[in-house]
């Protein structure tokens, strides 16, 4: 504890540059803080995959339809146990501004697969028994203000006219990486609209979610779908979720580098600033130190002075970046929830934190510890700090 004292006392003898430098290095583990975790959120959907999912899609594309005769011929190979299947419905809140996923999905079947959604009993029947109902995640409800029983309309895009839907559930998250912020509807409620105005469009899926009963035999599974569908009318590609996610984020893939590479500047700058301010304390107490090997003390005792009192720094602006980066993410978290529905500080990117002042800490003492244990001591004693 003595030990602890006399550091503290000597990172504060000049209060204002230490107070400055705690200062810079807690605004930028702030900065730190956020932009990884800015790449945390672009992760947030892999990393909620489930890997015993299969995403089945059209071969040329997304947004090409597969036919929903394929359901029964996936649900028959061997390792499937349940198959689900739904459309981007791609529907606008009130103005375009208000974007939020919306699917239309086989609610029973898709929620099996979802065990993650969390739902009351009484909300999923009244889901299940109203074709025209549609449940919403608890951020997207808070988000707009909605009630149960409200009708919500969305106007079209890919399907176009408005569409009319009655709110039956709200679901929750089974942890904090789920997404609450999505939008289920009847997939027959789409599909019976299409036979009525546009009967070339229905019986037509636009994905097939599939559980299979062991993750090990995913690979073996999606291979057989594929092989199932090859020179079909409509050629399917078979992936994990987890791999169906990172198709999306790899898009992304130059802007995540950029902000992975700013994030890492950062940590330069820390550098930067605390090696100034301990290049500066150590020179002017250089007489001091000389003061220090004539009572005897030796270049490990100068040397634990000179990096302890580094640390001290380093870590007090971590700590009170770490803090600040609470309130930030989550202020930041609800500026951009339409982009990042998950946007959770990661306990890694906390310890990253951590292990970036403590390696500042260390760094920038190198030199100034160097200095003050090489200097002769006549000499060290003519300085003047």
């Amino acid at each position: 504890m003595q030990i602890l004292k006399i550091l503290f006392k000597n990172a504060f003898r000049h209060k204002l540059r230490t107070g400055l430098t705690v200062l810079s290095i807690a605004i930028a583990i702030l900065s730190f803080g956020l932009l990884r975790t800015v790449i945390s959120a672009w992760y947030a959907g892999v990393e909620a995959s489930s890997a015993s999912r299969l995403v089945t899609r059209n071969s040329v594309s997304l947004i090409f339809p597969l036919p929903l005769s394929y359901k029964d011929k996936i649900r028959h190979i061997e390792g499937v146990n349940t198959v689900s299947y739904g459309n981007w419905f791609g529907g606008v809140y009130v103005d375009e501004k208000n974007f939020f996923a919306n699917f239309a999905v086989e609610p029973r079947s898709y929620l099996v697969l979802h065990p993650e959604y969390k739902l009351t009993e009484d909300e999923q029947k009244a889901f299940f028994r109203d074709r025209k109902a549609f449940i919403a995640g608890r951020k997207l409800v808070e988000r707009f203000g909605w009630k149960m029983g409200d009708i919500v309309i969305l106007k079209g895009t890919i399907f176009p006219g408005n569409w009319e839907f009655v709110l039956r559930g709200i679901y929750k998250g089974k942890d904090k990486n789920t997404d609450e912020s999505q939008f289920l509807l009847h997939w027959d409620y789409l599909n019976e609209t299409l036979k009525k105005k546009a009967p070339g469009r229905a019986d037509q899926v636009g994905f097939y979610m599939v559980g299979v009963t062991k993750p090990e035999l995913s690979t073996q599974v999606a291979l057989h779908i594929d092989k199932t569908f090859k020179n079909s009318i409509a050629e399917t590609l078979t992936e994990t979720e987890k791999a169906f996610q990172m198709s999306f984020v790899s898009l992304s893939d130059a802007i995540i580098t950029a902000i992975r590479l700013v994030s890492f500047v950062v940590i330069v700058i820390i550098l930067a600033v605390v090696a100034n301010t301990m290049a500066m304390t150590s020179r002017e107490r250089i007489g001091e130190y000389a003061v220090f090997k004539t009572l005897g003390f030796g270049g490990w005792r100068i040397a634990g002075l000179i990096f302890g009192e580094s640390l001290i720094i380093s870590m007090m602006g971590c700590v009170t970046g770490i803090v600040l980066t609470f309130p930030a993410a989550n202020a930041f978290g609800k500026a951009v929830g339409e982009f990042f529905p998950v946007f959770n500080i990661e306990v890694e990117t906390l310890l990253l934190c951590v292990a970036a002042s403590m390696l500042v800490g260390i760094l920038s003492a190198v030199i100034p510890t160097y200095r003050a244990i090489k200097i002769p001591i006549a000499e060290g004693l003519r300085s003047i700090g």
